[in-house]
């Protein structure tokens, strides 16, 4: 069984990193703001996986990577994380992590889904779409819950953020469909890190056009914030994004993406416990549903 549904497992084990990194990204962003965030988290990811591919393929970078595998994986590195996160990253500050979260991966699955199907010919049978169905339904209900808790947003200024989120959705999408082309005979740790020097260099190049290298020097100067994106770092583009692609190499992107889109139903109890969130019988119906869902995917 596990072998049949390694996909979906690694799919749940990204589930559990994003949680822990999304709790300890906000943090960080609480303290030093998003932008140095983006980049700072990136360069971390990049030393953490130059030392594991170090020991584990033998080299600390993937120069094995012949040009076609490049150019896909680096591609899909500036769409999902230079592009997609910036906008992502920038919706948290305008609606709230909860929410922008919530937003984003409701919404990238079905993109995935459409993605996936255009570009890879990747089909969905009648239970998997189901499963996706019940996971994004569940998932909204925690939404519904959550804009409820925190006192509405539906005014004119929630749209700037909502927008962003769905781009983001949008970025993170096809940033995980063009990275299946660039995954042929190439394992996930070297993926990922083609994925992140790319997003590196379109965020290096985003800060020096913009002269947000201000705010990233700043930010090394709170030594509190830097474990909280050392730790997020870890858990994120690391451990979770490599973990994800794995995933994508061994499912299909639109199975993957809506397990990945539990974040928000998993992070419940970690944001009970680290920002003392209350939750309502919407958040735990909408959990029980979106679990369903999950196992629906699990029974195909």
């Amino acid at each position: 069984m596990f072998e049949a549904h390694s996909g979906e497992l690694a799919a749940l084990a990204t589930v559990l990193c994003w949680s822990i990194t999304a709790i300890a990204f906000e943090a960080a962003g609480k303290r030093v703001g998003s932008l140095p965030l983006n980049i700072i988290r990136l360069a971390a990811a990049f030393v953490l996986l130059s030392v594991f591919n170090t020991f584990y393929r033998g080299a600390a970078f993937p120069l094995d990577a012949n040009g076609t595998q490049w150019f896909w994986l680096g591609l899909s590195g500036i769409v999902g994380f230079a592009v997609g996160d910036l906008c992502f990253f920038r919706a948290l500050v305008l609606i709230g992590a909860r929410r922008a979260s919530l937003v984003m991966l409701t919404l990238a699955p079905p993109f995935a889904a459409v993605i996936g199907w255009l570009v890879l010919g990747e089909r969905l049978g009648m239970l998997e779409l189901g499963g996706m169905v019940l996971t994004v339904s569940g998932i909204a209900l925690v939404i519904l819950e959550r804009r409820k808790a925190n006192g509405g947003g539906t005014g004119e200024s929630v749209w700037p953020g909502v927008l962003l989120a769905v781009l983001g959705a949008l970025g993170q999408a096809a940033g995980a469909v063009i990275s299946k082309l660039g995954m042929v005979d190439m394992d996930p740790a070297g993926a990922t890190q083609i994925r992140v020097i790319a997003g590196l260099l379109g965020f290096a190049l985003i800060f020096t056009v913009s002269g947000w290298w201000g705010r990233v020097f700043a930010a090394f100067k709170d030594r509190v914030a830097l474990g909280q994106m050392g730790i997020g770092s870890f858990f994120g583009p690391f451990l979770g994004v490599t973990l994800f692609q794995a995933a994508l190499k061994l499912t299909e992107a639109g199975v993957a993406q809506t397990i990945a889109a539990l974040v928000p139903v998993v992070i419940i109890p970690f944001s009970i416990v680290v920002f003392k969130d209350k939750v309502n019988w919407r958040s735990i119906v909408g959990a029980m549903i979106a679990v369903s869902g999950v196992s629906l995917l699990f029974l195909r």
